[in-house]
């Protein structure tokens, strides 16, 4: 009974670790076009909020674009 409470602990913690990675590297790519943004308006402060807000809602409609769709959302129908 140990090794399958050992196994499904590693996979939960797997699944955590590769959570934990994916909302790192979304956090380090909303930085990074939130940066992008403040260059763009010649570095001038006071725009953080706005940047960042930007950035977020950029990222998500990019990563929504990308993510694979399946047939019924493409209108396929199940009968």
């Amino acid at each position: 009974m140990k090794s399958n409470r050992s196994a499904t602990t590693t996979g939960q913690t797997s699944t955590t670790v590769a959570v934990m990675k994916s909302r790192s590297e979304l956090q380090d790519e909303i930085r990074r076009r939130a940066y992008e943004l403040y260059e763009q308006r010649g570095s001038n402060d006071g725009h953080e909020v706005s940047d960042w807000l930007q950035a977020e809602s950029e990222v998500a409609q990019k990563r929504v674009a990308n993510t694979p769709r399946t047939g019924r959302e493409h209108g396929a129908h199940v009968l």
